[in-house]
C-alpha cells in the first residue's frame, strides 16, 4: 500500500514538472525574455476570478427563480447583471493592455536576505490605470496606480538561498480592476540575473598582524636576518652581536642591530581558514571582508586562483564579494 501511495506520488510529481516544462517553453516562445516589455494580446491572459464564478452562480439562481416564478422584475435584473459581465474584461483587460515594465537596477545581495529589483512601469496612453500588483510568487510584491502619473517606480523582493549568479523567475503583473470579477494577468521575464554574495559568517576576529619577510612597507621589524645599523652596547646584549671589528679599530663598544621587512597590510587568505569546508571559508572571508571595510583598514583577498590587491573603499568591497560569489561551487578544500 505505501510503495503504491509513493509511486503515485512519484507520477504525479513527474507530470507536474512536464507540465512546468511545457508551460515554460510556450511562455518563452510567446514573451521572451527582455529589458523592456510591452503588454499586449499576446502576453496578456484573463478569465473569471473567484468572485466572478460566485457572480455567475447568483446569475443562474436568479434566473431559476424568475422562471419558476414567472417574475419579469427578477429576469430583468438577472439579465442586467448578465450584460455587467459581458463588458467587464473589456475594462480589465485594457488597464493591463499597453502598460510598459522596465528593469531599472537588480543590485547584489546576500544569500540568506532578499534580493530587490527596482522596476519602472508606466502607461504610453491617456488611459488611466489602477490596482496593478506586480510580484514573484508566492511574495506579496508591489501594488501601484497609475492615475496621477504617467509612470512609477516600484520594489519587488524574491528569497535567494544560495550565492552565485541567481536567475530570477518571471514576474506575475496583474489586476482585477474594476470590480474584481475578472483577473487579467501576464507572465513576465526581464532577463534578471542577481549576484548573490556568500552569507557572511563570523569565524573569529580580524586576522591582524604583520608577515615578516614580505615586506615593501618602510615599516621594520626586530629581530630579523637584515642588519639595521650600530647601537651603543648595554650590559646584556647578546656577545654575539657585539661589533668586535669597530671595537678593535679603536671606536667604542657597540652591538649590530638586525630587523626586516614588514607587510603590515592585511591580506584574507583562503589558507587562514583551512579545514572548512568551502561555502563556510567563503562565508568567513565575506565576513572579514565586511569587517575590513567597516574598521577601514585597507585588505588584499587571496583565493584559489584569483588575488586582490590590498586596497580599501567601495570599488574594492565589490570586487572582493563578487570574487566570493562567482567562486566555483567545486572548488579547493
Amino acid at each position: 500500500m505505501g510503495a503504491t501511495h509513493r509511486e503515485s506520488a512519484t507520477g504525479l510529481q513527474g507530470l507536474r514538472a512536464r507540465w512546468q516544462g511545457l508551460t515554460a517553453r510556450w511562455l518563452e516562445r510567446r514573451a521572451p525574455a527582455a529589458r523592456n516589455v510591452t503588454l499586449g494580446h499576446r502576453k496578456l491572459f484573463i478569465l473569471p476570478s473567484r468572485a466572478g464564478l460566485g457572480f455567475l452562480l447568483v446569475i443562474l439562481l436568479l434566473w431559476l427563480l424568475g422562471t419558476n416564478y414567472e417574475n419579469n422584475l427578477v429576469f430583468a435584473l438577472a439579465f442586467l447583471l448578465v450584460s455587467l459581465f459581458a463588458v467587464l474584461p473589456v475594462h480589465t483587460f485594457a488597464n493591463l493592455s499597453g502598460l510598459t515594465i522596465r528593469l531599472l537596477a537588480a543590485p547584489p545581495a546576500f544569500a540568506g536576505d532578499y534580493a530587490r529589483a527596482r522596476i519602472a512601469v508606466g502607461r504610453n496612453e491617456h488611459r488611466l490605470r489602477e490596482h496593478i500588483e506586480i510580484a514573484w510568487p508566492p511574495e506579496e510584491g508591489a501594488q501601484l496606480d497609475l492615475v496621477d502619473a504617467e509612470s512609477a517606480e516600484v520594489e519587488v523582493s524574491l528569497p535567494v538561498n544560495r550565492r552565485g549568479k541567481v536567475r530570477a523567475p518571471r514576474l506575475k503583473v496583474q489586476s482585477r480592476f474594476p470590480l474584481g470579477l475578472f483577473r487579467c494577468w501576464s507572465h513576465v521575464d526581464l532577463d534578471i540575473d542577481f549576484l548573490v554574495y556568500p552569507a557572511p559568517k563570523n569565524l573569529g576576529p580580524l586576522p591582524l598582524g604583520a608577515a615578516a619577510g614580505e615586506g615593501k612597507s618602510p615599516e621594520r621589524r626586530r629581530g630579523g636576518d637584515d642588519f639595521a645599523g650600530l647601537r651603543p652596547y648595554q650590559p646584556g646584549h647578546s656577545l654575539r652581536h657585539v661589533a668586535w671589528k669597530q671595537f678593535a679599530g679603536g671606536r667604542d663598544l657597540h652591538s649590530k642591530e638586525y630587523d626586516s621587512g614588514a607587510d603590515t597590510r592585511l591580506w584574507l587568505d583562503w589558507d587562514l581558514l583551512a579545514g572548512r569546508d568551502v561555502e563556510t571559508r567563503l562565508s568567513g572571508l565575506c565576513h572579514w571582508v565586511l569587517e575590513a571595510e567597516r574598521a577601514q583598514i585597507p585588505y588584499g583577498l587571496r583565493l584559489p586562483g584569483t588575488t586582490l590587491a590590498p586596497s580599501l573603499g567601495e570599488p574594492q568591497r565589490q570586487r572582493a564579494l563578487a570574487a566570493l560569489a562567482e567562486f566555483p561551487l567545486q572548488g579547493v578544500e
